[in-house]
């Protein structure tokens, strides 16, 4: 009973005990919040959900334990002083503190205000540098237009200086002819007096620009007199044709004396040689048209043939020694290559007027390409020789003609070819002689035109081919009893029996032979020649 009662009191005092710890430790959980711990604790007291009933439970879990109730009360009553030890601690702490915080505070707005003075005193400083830095930019700025401007009033007056002196020596240079040092200042002047295009509203600039135009113009007139001089003109259009040589002899010459005494004074580039051979050729051409139409009556044969021939081989001199980079202005241009031709008769013939060629029938059967004509100067003065063409043309028709009458004369004379039997028959020799001069005709026109002047000579040789089926081929047929118009090449194609089939010697059957072979030799030569007519 009186350990029941012992035993009692002891858990009565334990209890009131361990409610001041629960109340100490409330207080101190209130004013330091679990999560204001600082340090971490393993003690069961500083748990957030301490739980006074189970704490005594965990101390006296048997009646055996109460044994060392007394020592565990001590402990507890110890500790519960040591925590009002740490709470007066702590709260009398907390009474300086806030002294403390309070004069912390006025000393932080001091220095705050301080510092707000000393922010201000550098801003005001930072704004007179900044104007003081202006201030001193804009005098640097200054002296950098002033130094540009400086520059450039030196550079416009030594240019001005220049410009100046360099027009008196020109004007002076000008007068007495010395081009060699003219054509070196003339340039340094122009270049010098594009600086001042954007002055030319001063008068005094105006004036010596005006001064080096003039100066430019009288030089120009100047050089081209003395040329005129140097160039003697006496001879320069010679009256007629049979005097042509002599046009072109003065050109080679004047052409010479030319390189050696003022070839150096032009830039290669500037093909001056050509240039004074072309603008020679463009006279020639004009005089000559001027002449010949003046005097058309008077051109014979023989005469505009000789023209013609030194003409064309002036001007492949020309193409020989120039190159025809200055006729890019397209007043002559270059002939154009003529399409592939199976004409044999425009073959290049190499000097040869007059030599007889026996036409081979075999020879046909190789088309002849027209060479290409690859001179630029072409025409550059022959070209005034083709509206009189018509002469040449005439004069043909007349040959052909004639030779178309002696063709019938031998025939007669000498009578039909011997018969031979090996051979059979032969293309007669008047014919091949024919187409031979019909083919130096056709060379010499297409060395000059290749227009109506070649239309005119082919249609003039169809014209007179006829003839020479009718009179030299159907009228050498032989005549037979059954008809009484005369055998024609046509009826001896046909196929005939009985009775209807002529009769005819060696000799006559020969002749037929012959006229057969003459008339599809002269076929075949025709197509050949005729391919061509339709390109020109």
């Amino acid at each position: 009973m009186i350990c029941g009662v012992s035993y009692a009191f002891t858990r009565l005092s334990f209890d009131h005990e361990l409610m001041a710890l629960q109340k100490l430790s409330d207080v101190f959980l209130i004013c330091f919040p679990p999560s204001l711990q600082v340090f971490p604790s393993q003690d069961p007291l500083d748990r957030a959900d301490f739980n006074a009933v189970e704490y005594i439970n965990t101390l006296f879990p048997t009646e055996q334990s109460l044994a060392n109730i007394d020592e565990v009360v001590n402990k507890i009553r110890l500790k519960i002083r040591r925590l009002d030890d740490n709470i007066r601690t702590v709260v009398r702490g907390q009474t300086n503190v806030g002294q403390d915080g309070r004069q912390a505070l006025e000393e932080a707005q001091k220095a705050i205000q301080q510092l707000f003075g000393k922010i201000k005193d550098i801003k005001d400083k930072a704004e007179k540098s900044e104007q003081m830095v202006k201030e001193i930019t804009r005098d640097i700025k200054q002296l950098d237009h002033a130094k540009r401007h400086l520059t450039t009033s030196i550079t416009t007056l030594n240019h001005l200086h220049m410009l100046a002196g360099g027009v008196d020596s020109l004007e002076a240079m000008t007068r007495r002819r010395q081009y060699g040092e003219v054509a070196n200042l003339l340039q340094g002047v122009v270049n010098v007096l594009e600086h001042f295009n954007k002055y030319m509203g001063i008068p005094q600039i105006r004036q010596l620009s005006e001064r080096v135009k003039a100066a430019q113009n009288e030089l120009g007139q100047q050089i081209l007199a003395d040329f005129e001089e140097a160039f003697p003109s006496q001879g320069t259009k010679v009256a007629w044709l049979d005097k042509i040589d002599r046009r072109y002899a003065w050109i080679k010459r004047q052409l010479v004396d030319y390189e050696e005494k003022y070839g150096r004074m032009f830039p290669q580039e500037w093909c001056m040689t050509e240039r004074i051979a072309v603008e020679f050729c463009h006279v020639t051409r004009t005089e000559l048209a001027k002449i010949m139409r003046t005097r058309a009556k008077e051109i014979e044969v023989k005469l505009l043939l000789f023209a013609i021939q030194r003409t064309t081989n002036f001007e492949g001199l020309l193409a020989k020694r120039f190159s025809g980079c200055t006729l890019a202005d397209g007043t002559v241009k270059k002939p154009e290559v003529p399409l592939p031709s199976t004409n044999p008769f425009l073959e290049d013939e190499a000097g040869t007027e007059t030599d007889e060629i026996v036409i081979e029938k075999s020879d046909t059967d190789k088309p002849k390409k027209p060479k290409v004509p690859d001179n630029p100067f072409h025409g550059i003065v022959s070209k005034c020789f083709e509206p009189h063409l018509y002469v040449y043309i005439e004069s043909q028709d007349k040959n052909l003609g004639e030779l178309i009458d002696r063709f019938v004369a031998d025939f007669k004379a000498q009578g039909p070819p011997k018969p031979n039997v090996d051979e059979g028959g032969a293309v007669l020799p008047s014919c091949a002689d024919l187409f031979v001069y019909y083919k130096k005709c056709m060379v010499q026109c297409s060395q000059l035109s290749t227009g109506e002047p070649m239309i005119a000579l082919t249609t003039i040789f169809q014209k007179y081919l006829r003839e020479y089926a009718w009179k030299i081929l159907s009228g050498n047929l032989p005549k037979t009893t059954s008809s009484s118009g005369g055998l024609t090449i046509t009826s001896l194609l046909k196929e005939k029996e009985g009775s209807e089939v002529a009769k005819f010697t060696l000799e006559e059957l020969c002749l037929i032979c012959s006229i057969l072979s003459t008339a599809e030799y002269c076929l075949a030569t025709t197509q050949q020649v005729s391919s061509p007519l339709p390109h020109l």
